[in-house]
């Protein structure tokens, strides 16, 4: 069972992003990282950190939960992109990782969706 991270346009031949539930987790835990915080001291996610004390155009990707459903309006999807590709420049240059290559592969295909639903104003869903 997984994750599936596609643009809401109707097209079945739509690129799309997938991960693990676990994959996904992970992934995201990174994000915080790169962000300057650890995503187990927010709210939802086991801390008691407010979201609103947290500065990053990924929160909508971020604080939301592992398991699917919801989704992410072409507007959202715009204001992550530049984030999401700052940090995948970033990775890029990182080494010794060994999930490291996964959460690039993942930002890339997940960069390909976002540009995608910004383009045909179309929401990325998450099923």
């Amino acid at each position: 069972m997984g994750l599936i991270l596609f643009p809401g346009d109707g097209d079945a031949s739509s690129p799309d992003a997938t991960w693990s539930y676990n994959g996904f987790a992970a992934f995201r835990r990174r994000l915080a990282q790169a962000e300057g915080f650890s995503l187990s001291e927010m709210r939802g996610f086991g801390g008691e950190r407010a979201w609103r004390n947290v500065s990053t155009a990924l929160e909508p990707l971020l604080n939301r939960p592992d398991d699917g459903g919801g989704e992410l309006s072409p507007t959202e999807c715009a204001a992550i992109l530049p984030r999401l590709k700052a940090i995948t420049e970033h990775w890029q240059d990182e080494t010794g990782d060994p999930l490291l290559q996964q959460h690039l592969d993942g930002a890339r295909q997940l960069t390909v969706v976002l540009r995608l639903c910004v383009e045909r104003d179309v929401d990325l869903l998450f099923l």
